[in-house]
């Protein structure tokens, strides 16, 4: 008989496993049910008593093992040493266990070898266990792995763990053979190590990556399977109460999409107390727009010390103008060790203008190795003037992977003009995704003539939101169509072309020349109106070319006063062929010296034709004037 030995063993603290049903109940909360249970167990003991009064072995066993669980130890010795006595393996096995909490380890040790011997796996477990706690980790391992070979769960997951410490690739088999018995802490622990192997692969761990991710096909599979076997491990750990293992599983599912599960999750990871899984929950209330109980679960992560979750609760409170309270929380995310803190407090300071305070915060922050906290530094102190102390802290940020910081890095050697240096930190940042770096990447191919290469990073760069590179490509593309046939009345309108889509994309983000040139190909095109509102939206923007045509239209369209008033604004601004314009406005009106004015203007701005047609006009002003 073996049952009372599997019941009581020892766990990793040392207490007793509880079975279900028998925790102590205040005796204030207990109910009818309790009282039944406890009846029953007043009875079935009575009838072990009597049993054991007549001999019989077993129920002295039992008796012992019953007395044992309730915390009777004088009561249940004398009972287990009886049944030991007569060769009974499970009391031999609780004896064990009973001297072991009475802090007699080796005598203890001593009957749990007896049972071993006679084929309990509650006794070759705790033996195993009694070995490596001394030190003796060739005999832990062979009773622990008596103990799993017989299907023993605490057995197979003490082995696996004296395994795995020792590098030995045989642990996962045995800690798979202990999730599978239902070990919960087993389940996580065969999750987490199926999830470093897929991260050693190419992944993250908990991270369930497409699946046209970039891989051999026969990599990729093995890859889906190990993070799908993972889940299923994560689940049957959370399921048993295991709380990281429900905060992982949240992870997961978060990642896929499945938000309403990953919330169940975190939700019962963070109720058992794990402060990351409050803190997760937090961003996903938020995230659904209920930031009144992301703040409650914030907090409650915040006072278990998650400088995360203090973090973000600053970070609430800085956007509800309540910079008091949330610098009193990004201090605290820095006392949980967490340098996030002090990076947002010194955001937090740079946006009052307590530009020391931030400098401060900011290199408490960069010193504790925040990539985007050296950035930051080097940029407030290349906006002091000291050039040569951003530069250094600009190559660390950008040594640890900062992409602004290598493209600020470009700007300052450009700036001294080390193009060459310059190129390659733009090169870095632009293989990194940033716009701005890619499109000065295509602006230097295009001056060497690799017009191809050119092309490939301002199409990386207007597709990251950059209008100069939107234009620039535009152009790139406009320079390699065939010459279009002159407008005719009828004509049917053909498809804009891509080089017209970028320069649209470029206009709508607010490039003056691209307003411009969308506003040419309009009027070429006979669109009239859509050509005027183009050089409208740039005139007013501040584009003297926008204005001149707008008054060109103007003009053309017999609104010849009106387009005075956009000439008269793009000469103002140094447009050459608007003050010759006005000259011969104002010359047709009789307005002789404005006239001569204008063509001064005219002359003097350029270009050379244009000169040479003003100087000319003004000479014949001046003779009429004369005259």
């Amino acid at each position: 008989m073996d049952v009372m030995g599997d019941k009581a063993t020892l766990f990793e603290t040392g207490r007793f496993v509880q079975p279900s049903g028998e925790e102590a109940t205040p005796d204030e909360s207990r109910d009818e049910t309790a009282d039944a249970v406890e009846t029953g167990e007043a009875v079935e003991e009575m009838r072990l008593r009597l049993a054991a009064k007549a001999g019989d072995v077993e129920a002295v066993s039992v008796l012992g093992a019953m007395l044992l669980r309730r915390g009777d130890l004088d009561g249940a010795e004398p009972h287990l040493r009886a049944a030991t006595a007569e060769g009974d393996r499970a009391a031999a096995n609780n004896l064990g266990v009973l001297l072991h909490q009475r802090g007699y380890p080796d005598e203890a040790a001593g009957w749990w070898r007896v049972a071993a011997v006679a084929g309990s796996a509650a006794a070759a477990h705790a033996l195993g266990r009694h070995c490596r706690e001394c030190g003796d980790e060739p005999a832990a391992e062979y009773w622990l792995r008596q103990s799993a070979e017989q299907g023993h769960a605490l057995g197979a997951y003490a082995l696996a763990d004296l395994l795995e410490h020792r590098g030995d690739a045989g642990a996962e088999r045995w800690m798979r053979s202990a999730a599978e018995r239902g070990h919960r802490e087993a389940a996580y622990r065969l999750a987490r190590a199926l999830d470093l192997k897929d991260h050693e692969q190419g992944g993250e761990p908990g991270e369930h990556r497409p699946a046209g991710g970039a891989s051999d096909g026969r990599g990729q599979d093995n890859g889906v399977a190990a993070r799908s076997e993972a889940e299923q491990w994560y689940r049957q750990a959370a399921a048993r109460g295991h709380r990281r293992a429900a905060l992982h599983l949240g992870t997961i599912l978060e990642k896929r999409g499945d938000l309403k599960e990953a919330g169940r999750w975190y939700l019962t990871s963070a109720k058992d107390g794990e402060a990351r899984a409050a803190c997760a929950l937090g961003f996903l209330l938020r995230d659904a727009g209920d930031t009144e109980n992301a703040a409650v679960w914030w907090l409650r992560a915040a006072q278990e010390g998650d400088g995360n979750a203090a973090n973000a609760l600053g970070a609430l409170h800085a956007e509800r103008g309540q910079t008091q309270t949330a610098e009193r929380w990004y201090r605290a995310a820095m006392d949980a060790g967490d340098d996030n803190g002090a990076y947002n407090l010194a955001l937090l300071c740079a946006e009052q203008g307590r530009t020391a305070q931030a400098e401060q915060w900011y290199r408490r922050a960069a010193y504790a190795g925040h990539r985007e906290a050296a950035n930051a530094l080097a940029v407030l102190l290349l906006q002091g003037g000291d050039t040569a102390g951003a530069e250094p802290w600009f190559s660390k940020a950008a040594e640890a992977g900062s992409v602004d910081a290598a493209f600020n890095l470009g700007i300052l050697f450009a700036g001294r003009g080390e193009e060459a240096v310059a190129l390659r930190w733009y090169e870095r940042a632009a293989a990194a995704g940033h716009p701005e770096a890619a499109l000065q990447v295509g602006i230097a191919r295009l001056r060497d003539g690799d017009e191809q290469e050119a092309e490939r990073h301002l199409r990386c760069a207007a597709g990251g939101g950059s209008a100069e590179a939107a234009y620039r490509l535009a152009a790139v593309l406009d320079a390699r169509r065939p010459p279009q046939p002159a407008h005719e009345l009828g004509e049917i309108v053909h498809e804009k072309t891509e080089c017209e889509e970028w320069y649209e994309r470029a206009a709508t983000q607010g490039h003056r020349r691209a307003q411009v040139r969308v506003g040419m190909l309009a009027a070429a095109r006979g669109d009239v109106v859509e050509a005027a509102r183009w050089y409208r939206t740039a005139a007013e923007a501040g584009s003297r070319n926008g204005a001149f045509n707008l008054g060109l239209l103007l003009a053309r369209e017999g609104s010849e006063p009106e387009a005075a008033v956009w000439w008269t604004r793009a000469a103002d601004a140094g447009h050459g062929r608007a003050a010759l314009r006005l000259a011969l406005v104002y010359a047709r009106r009789g307005e002789l010296a404005e006239g001569q004015r204008w063509a001064d203007r005219a002359v003097s701005y350029g270009p050379a034709e244009v000169a040479e047609r003003a100087a000319r006009l003004r000479d014949a002003l001046r003779e009429e004037l004369s005259a």
